[in-house]
C-alpha cells in the first residue's frame, strides 16, 4: 500500500504525450480517490503500475528534444501588447493592455477598501486580522516563503497582516481543482497555526499551473484555464470574506530539463490567468476582484522591455524549480507589487 500511495502521489506529475485523455483522467480520478482516503482497487494499482513502467524514459527523450536554452524569441505578454500570439492578443488585459480599465480598476479599488481587520466569526474588530494566503504548488511556496521573509522585516507594512503560505509541493492546479484534495486541509491547518480562521482570509496570491502538459496551443491553457476556474469556485467557498485574488503565471522554463511544464508551455499559461480575470470582468464568473499580481516571466537572458531578465543560476538543476537567487527574485517582485499597486497599497501598507 505504501509503494501504490507513493505511486499516486507521483502519478500526476509525469502525462507522456503517448497516453489519451482517457487514461489521464483516469489516473487523476484514482489520485482523488487516494487523496480521500479511499482503498485501491487491484486494477487500479496494477494500471497506475504499468503506466509509470512505460514512463520512466519520457526525461531523457524530453531533454534530446528539448536541449536547454538562454530564450526561446516569445515575445512577454507585457511586450506583445496589441500583437498576437497563435491568434491571441497580448498584454495582461482585454484589449492588449497591461493594466485593467478605469472601471474596472474602480472596482477593485472599492474591494480593497473593503479590507479590514477581522476577528475569527469574520466580524469587523480594531484589534483583527487581515489574513493574506499563497495558494499553489512548488515553485509558488518556494518564493512565497522567501517573500514572508522579506515582508517580515519590512517596518511599513500592516501590523494587523499576517501572512500565510498555503501553497504547497506536488500541488498543482489538476490538484488544487479537487475540493476534496488534501491540499486544502493542510491550508486550514497553515492558517490555524499562524492565528488565524478562514473567514479571516480577504486577499490571495495564487500562482498554478498544471504537469506535463504536451499539446499545443491553445488546448493545455484552455484546461488550466479551467483548473483556475474551478480554484476560484473552491476559494469563494471556503473563505466568504475574500475580496480579492492576485495572479501570476509561470517564470521562464527554458533551461527546463524535464517535460514537467517547459516551454513554450510555461510561456502559455499567462493566457489561462488572463482569459481567467476576462471570465471576471465580463461577469462570467462570481466572486472576488481577480487582477494580475507581478507578470513573472521574462525570456531567459533575453528579458524584457522593463529589464527584468533571467539567468541559468536562477533555476535549480532541473531548470524548472527556482534557485535560491530565483526565488528571492520573485519575491521581490511580489513584495514590490503589494507595496504600490493601488488595490493592494491600502491594506499591505501601514498607514501614517
Amino acid at each position: 500500500m505504501r509503494v501504490f500511495l507513493l505511486s499516486l502521489l507521483i502519478a500526476p506529475l509525469l502525462w507522456s504525450q503517448s497516453e489519451s485523455e482517457a487514461e489521464v483522467r483516469r489516473i487523476v480520478e484514482i489520485f482523488h480517490k487516494q487523496q480521500r482516503g479511499e482503498a485501491a482497487t487491484a486494477e487500479e494499482t496494477e494500471s497506475v503500475k504499468r503506466i509509470q513502467a512505460r514512463r520512466r524514459g519520457a526525461p531523457e527523450a524530453f531533454l534530446q528534444a528539448n536541449p536547454p536554452r538562454d530564450s526561446t524569441g516569445l515575445v512577454p505578454l507585457t511586450d506583445l501588447g496589441g500583437g498576437e500570439y497563435k491568434g491571441e492578443r497580448g498584454g495582461l488585459y482585454p484589449g492588449g493592455s497591461n493594466a485593467p480599465s478605469p472601471a474596472y480598476l474602480q472596482a477593485g479599488r472599492k474591494a480593497a477598501a473593503a479590507i479590514a481587520p477581522l476577528d475569527g466569526e469574520g466580524k469587523h474588530a480594531a484589534d483583527g486580522k487581515i489574513a493574506l494566503l499563497s495558494l499553489g504548488m512548488s515553485n509558488t511556496t518556494q518564493s512565497f516563503q522567501v517573500f514572508q521573509k522579506l515582508a517580515a522585516a519590512d517596518t511599513h507594512l500592516n501590523p494587523r497582516l499576517v501572512i500565510v503560505d498555503g501553497a504547497q509541493g506536488a500541488n498543482s492546479a489538476e490538484v488544487t481543482a479537487n475540493p476534496a484534495s488534501g491540499f486544502w486541509l493542510v491550508v486550514d491547518e497553515r492558517l490555524k497555526k499562524a492565528g488565524v480562521t478562514p473567514r479571516q482570509v480577504q486577499a490571495v496570491w495564487m500562482k498554478q499551473a498544471f504537469q506535463m502538459p504536451t499539446r499545443p496551443f491553445p488546448t493545455e491553457a484552455k484546461v488550466l484555464h479551467q483548473y483556475l476556474v474551478e480554484n476560484v469556485g473552491i476559494m469563494r467557498r471556503r473563505f466568504p470574506n475574500l475580496k480579492i485574488v492576485y495572479l501570476s503565471s509561470r517564470t521562464y522554463a527554458g533551461w527546463a530539463r524535464s517535460p514537467l511544464n517547459p516551454e513554450p508551455h510555461a510561456y502559455e499559461g499567462a493566457f489561462s490567468v488572463k482569459w481567467l480575470i476576462a471570465d471576471r470582468i465580463a461577469g462570467r464568473l462570481d466572486g472576488p476582484w481577480l487582477a494580475w499580481g507581478p507578470y513573472l516571466w521574462a525570456d531567459g537572458v533575453k528579458g524584457r522591455a522593463d529589464g527584468f531578465a533571467y539567468a541559468a543560476e536562477d533555476f535549480a538543476a532541473d531548470g524548472t524549480h527556482p534557485s535560491p537567487a530565483g526565488r528571492e527574485k520573485v519575491a521581490r517582485l511580489l513584495l514590490d507589487f503589494l507595496k504600490s499597486d493601488p488595490t493592494a497599497r491600502p491594506w499591505f501598507v501601514k498607514t501614517d
